[in-house]
């Protein structure tokens, strides 16, 4: 009798440490830029069903260049998901072939380097979040590197944007 009333009394506790799928259906919509359904938006929403851990900084890359789907992953603790997106059709241009000399492959300069101290910033129109750390790799300007932000968690990803300055990835200046 004491056992099912502390399964009872649990069941609620638990339910609050899976991550909210409408939260991931909001995420989603502000990466794509396009509501729920919509073109160029997701396609359904996030699967109800779903018990992922509870994730602090869930990070938002989109699958292809042909932008069908957006992977949402999760460092700590370890996940991701793929969210189907309507694709808007691409226009298609006819190749254009010049004739050229081969170049030299250009090597881009990094503005963040290993060990440099660096601000990492979320936000959006209303809404903005910035979090200290160091860059854990060197990074040219829209490269990704990891930076860490805590010594008991691991790193997190972010892109540089310039010396000192790096963004989550999914969210606009």
């Amino acid at each position: 009798m004491l056992l099912s009333l502390a399964l009872l009394a649990a069941t609620p506790a638990a339910a609050q440490d899976f991550q909210s799928t409408q939260v991931l259906d909001t995420i989603v919509a502000q990466f794509t830029g396009k509501p729920l359904g919509a073109q160029g938006g997701a396609r359904t929403p996030v699967d109800k069903r779903l018990k992922l851990q509870t994730c602090a900084a869930p990070q938002l890359e989109w699958r292809s260049e042909a932008r069908d789907a957006v992977v949402v992953r999760c460092m700590a603790p370890a996940w991701r998901i793929f969210v189907a997106v309507d694709a808007v059709p691409q226009p298609r241009a006819a190749p254009v072939v010049v004739a050229q000399a081969p170049a030299a492959p250009v090597k881009a300069v990094p503005v963040i380097r290993r060990g440099d101290p660096i601000t990492v910033e979320a936000g959006s129109p209303g809404f903005s979040i910035t979090r200290d750390g160091v860059a854990m790799g060197d990074a040219a300007a829209g490269a990704r590197l990891m930076v860490k932000v805590d010594d008991r968690k691991p790193p997190i990803q972010a892109v540089a944007l310039e010396s000192g300055r790096a963004r989550l990835p999914g969210w606009v200046e």
